[in-house]
């Protein structure tokens, strides 16, 4: 187990909460105003955060008009971020469904040199209906041939940034010699789905590779990360639940010939803090007076490919019946999974399960005071559930705030957080290896 938990800050809109956006505590910057993710990221970056994460939305949800759930482009995003941060990671999210690898590649590649060295590529294989059509695409890729293709995507991709040798670059004036040729290498990848002849038209990454996250939890989702992620984000209401998904990526990473410890597990976690236990569960229970049952009732339609659920009542007791079978949901299936299984364990109505959902879609919630969460981070860690967390403040800035100023401290003296940076780069904060190129 790792000395030290790793913390990501998760960026999303005005907070993680669906009612963040209005809230009386949260930014009353434009969700375009390139200054309030720009003061975000020195926030943490001030707080030792080993780096922060943008999500992507290829289609809009809907909900706009009252949610605030907008994105700037995230890749975009982290360019103008890189520029006023100096050691902090930068994670976007990029499609293998609809990007070209070579775009990607070069995106990520300019992103690592731009900020020497932090960048990370979170690897999603896009799966909305909506997003298919934006892309003019009329129907939507099964779960299993997403999968298939992002397999071939992402060796493409490593194939680009492996194109330059480390030593490729000499630079050198007096003898009118920029880059020696012999270490410049087409691909000549000749995939089902990709023929892609290379190589890359910038030099090798500072990191070797950008850091690569995925987020799949499925069979499949489960297998492509042990194969390829660096660290994987993951959602977990049951720390049992945690801590299998835990030793299942670690032993499947070593049946792939991978180091264990190369493999980062790291669970969503938003927390609501509180001087006292009570006044945070009422905060909490005002973020969830405030939420719109009927966009919760459509994000849960999303998570189920489009299943019609206006027939529940609001305080009905759900039953697993009340739910398509998860193993044969094409879109999101591990979301689905989760939710089945949540009311499986506990007798939970549907208001009550859009209103823990709307906290963080999923994601584990809780409200306490600064030693519980710092209680619940450690013991995790301990158990083999988690390597670090993915923070995902309900409201932003002010409990990102709380979160620093009260959570921070507490692990720090425990041992369990980093009192400095050790190195420049996201591999330095996750200790990872810098992988060889391929090629040479």
């Amino acid at each position: 187990m790792k000395e030290y938990i790793n913390l990501n800050l998760f960026i999303q809109s005005r907070g993680h909460h669906e009612a963040a956006w209005n809230h009386p505590d949260a930014s009353t910057k434009s969700l375009t105003d390139i200054t309030y993710y720009q003061e975000l990221a020195k926030k943490a970056e001030l707080a030792l955060f080993d780096s922060i994460f943008f999500a992507d939305s290829l289609a809009i949800t809907q909900d706009e008009a009252c949610s605030g759930r907008i994105w700037l482009e995230p890749i975009t995003l982290l360019s103008a971020i890189a520029v006023v941060t100096e050691k902090i990671g930068l994670i976007a999210t990029g499609s293998s469904t609809y990007s070209e690898p070579y775009n990607l590649a070069r995106q990520f590649a300019s992103i690592d040199h731009i900020s020497e060295g932090r960048a990370a590529w979170n690897i999603v294989t896009s799966w909305r209906g909506p997003v298919a059509r934006n892309f003019g695409n009329s129907g939507q890729s099964s779960h299993a041939d997403r999968y298939i293709l992002a397999e071939e995507y992402i060796q493409v991709v490593k194939d680009l940034w492996d194109s330059w040798a480390d030593e490729a670059v000499v630079d050198d004036r007096e003898n009118g010699k920029y880059a020696k040729a012999e270490l410049i290498r087409p691909i000549n990848f000749n995939g089902e789905h990709y023929k892609v002849e290379g190589p890359l038209n910038l030099p090798r990454c500072p990191q070797g590779r950008p850091v690569l996250v995925q987020a799949g939890s499925s069979d499949a989702g489960r297998s492509f990360a042990a194969k390829h992620a660096e660290a994987v984000f993951t959602a977990h209401l049951d720390k049992e639940k945690a801590k299998s998904f835990y030793k299942d990526i670690k032993e499947r990473a070593s049946r792939f010939g991978r180091k264990q410890d190369q493999v980062l597990i790291l669970p969503g976690l938003s927390p609501v803090i509180a001087q006292t236990e009570k006044k945070a569960k009422e905060a909490q229970e005002y973020l969830n007076r405030q939420t719109d049952p009927e966009i919760g009732r459509r994000t849960l339609s999303g998570r189920f490919g489009g299943e019609d659920f206006s027939h529940l009542p609001l305080d009905k007791i759900l039953k697993a019946k009340d739910f398509p079978d998860p193993t044969k949901v094409e879109t999101m299936r591990s979301r689905a999974q989760l939710i089945v299984d949540l009311v499986e364990r506990e007798e939970i109505t549907l208001r009550q399960l859009l209103a823990r959902f709307a906290g963080a879609r999923g994601h584990y919630t809780l409200a306490g005071t600064p030693e519980q969460i710092a209680d619940f981070i450690e013991n995790w860690h301990a158990d083999s559930a988690a390597d670090g967390f993915n923070i995902m403040p309900p409201v932003l800035p002010s409990m990102l705030d709380t979160f620093i100023e009260q959570v921070i401290p507490i692990l720090q003296s425990r041992g369990l957080f980093r009192k400095q940076y050790q190195g420049s780069t996201l591999r330095d904060h996750y200790d990872l290896e810098r992988p060889k190129g391929r090629f040479w």
